[in-house]
C-alpha cells in the first residue's frame, strides 16, 4: 500500500511540475532581452526564490532536505546547471516547436541511462518507442538544414541529454533532490553575469522574467528534481510531453509563430509514441500491482 502510495504521490508531484514548466518559454519570449540577461534574471530570481523556501522550511522542520544531498546532489546540480545554459540557448536559435518537440527525446535519455547505470533493462515495447521517436528527432532535425536552426535544435538535444542524466542520477542516489535543481541554477548565473558586465543589460520587459524565475521555475524545478524518489526515471520524464504538447500552442496564441511542416510530422510521431508508451506503462503498471496483490494478500 506504501508503495502504491508513494508510486501516485510521485505521479502527482511531477505532473504538477510539468504543466507548471509549460509557460517557461512563452515568458521568456514575452521578456524580450537579450540571451544574457535574460539567463541572469531567470536564474538569480530562482536562486534567490529557492534558498528563501529553504530557508523557511528549514526554520520549521529541522528535517528539511538538504540544498545538495553529496556527491550525487553535487552532479545532479551541475547537470540541472548546464540545462539551463543550453536550453535559454536553445530558445533564442530555435522554433519553440523544435525545441519543445526535440526535449522530449529526454524520456529516449532516460530509459537508456537507467538500463546502462540502474540495470533497467528496457522491454521491446520501450525499445521500438525510442526507435520511434529517434525517427521524430531526425525528421525535425532534417527540416532545420539549411535554415539556421541547426545549433538551436544541438542545444535542445544536449539539454535533454542532460535533464536525463540529473534524472538518473537522482533515480539511483534515492536522495531528496527537490532544492538541488535549483542551486544548480549557479552555473548558468555565473555564467550569465560575466557575459552581462561585457556586453550589458538588454531587457524590455523584465517583469515577465522575474515572475517566471521568482515562482514558475521553483515550482517547476521543485517538482521535476523531487520526481524520481517516487517513481522510475523514464516516467519523470514522460511528464515533459505537457510542455511538448501546450508550449507551441500558447506561443502560437500569443506570437503567431506556427510550427514548420517537418516539425509537425516529427512532433507528431514523438507526441503519438510517448502517449501510447505511457498508455502501455499505465496498463503494465496495473497488471504488476494487480499479480502482487495475489501474491502477497492484505
Amino acid at each position: 500500500m506504501s508503495t502504491h502510495t508513494d508510486h501516485q504521490k510521485g505521479l502527482l508531484i511531477t505532473a504538477i511540475g510539468g504543466l507548471t514548466l509549460t509557460v517557461d518559454i512563452p515568458l521568456i519570449r514575452l521578456a524580450d532581452g537579450a540571451p544574457w540577461t535574460i539567463m541572469l534574471l531567470r536564474t538569480g530570481t530562482t536562486l534567490l526564490a529557492g534558498l528563501v523556501m529553504w530557508a523557511i522550511w528549514r526554520s520549521l522542520d529541522r528535517n528539511a532536505p538538504k540544498l545538495i544531498p553529496g556527491c550525487s546532489g553535487l552532479a545532479v546540480a551541475v547537470c540541472y546547471g548546464l540545462t539551463g545554459i543550453s536550453f535559454v540557448t536553445a530558445v533564442y536559435h530555435t522554433s519553440t516547436a523544435d525545441l519543445v518537440f526535440i526535449l522530449a527525446f529526454n524520456t529516449v535519455f532516460a530509459a537508456l541511462l537507467s538500463w546502462l547505470f540502474l540495470k533497467e533493462r528496457p522491454r521491446i515495447a520501450t525499445i521500438t518507442a525510442m526507435l520511434a521517436m529517434i525517427l521524430g528527432v531526425l525528421i525535425i532535425v532534417g527540416g532545420s538544414v539549411g535554415t539556421g536552426h541547426l545549433f538551436g535544435d544541438f542545444m535542445a538535444l544536449c539539454s535533454a541529454f542532460f535533464v536525463a542524466l540529473a534524472i538518473t542520477i537522482s533515480r539511483a542516489s534515492g536522495e531528496d533532490m527537490g532544492f538541488t535543481g535549483l542551486v544548480g541554477v549557479i552555473l548558468p548565473l555565473a555564467l550569465a553575469a560575466f557575459m552581462v558586465s561585457g556586453e550589458g543589460f538588454h531587457v524590455n520587459a523584465p517583469w515577465w522574467i522575474i515572475f517566471n524565475g521568482a515562482v514558475i521555475m521553483p515550482i517547476s524545478f521543485f517538482c521535476l528534481a523531487n520526481g524520481p524518489k517516487y517513481i522510475s526515471g523514464p516516467e519523470v520524464a514522460m511528464f515533459y510531453l505537457l510542455e511538448t504538447v501546450l508550449a507551441p500552442i500558447w506561443v502560437w496564441l500569443i506570437f503567431a509563430e506556427a510550427p514548420t511542416r517537418n516539425s509537425l510530422i516529427g512532433g507528431t510521431i514523438l507526441i503519438v509514441t510517448l502517449v501510447a508508451h505511457s498508455l502501455w506503462q499505465l496498463h503494465e503498471g496495473r497488471k504488476r500491482r494487480a499479480a502482487l496483490a495475489v501474491v502477497h494478500p492484505a
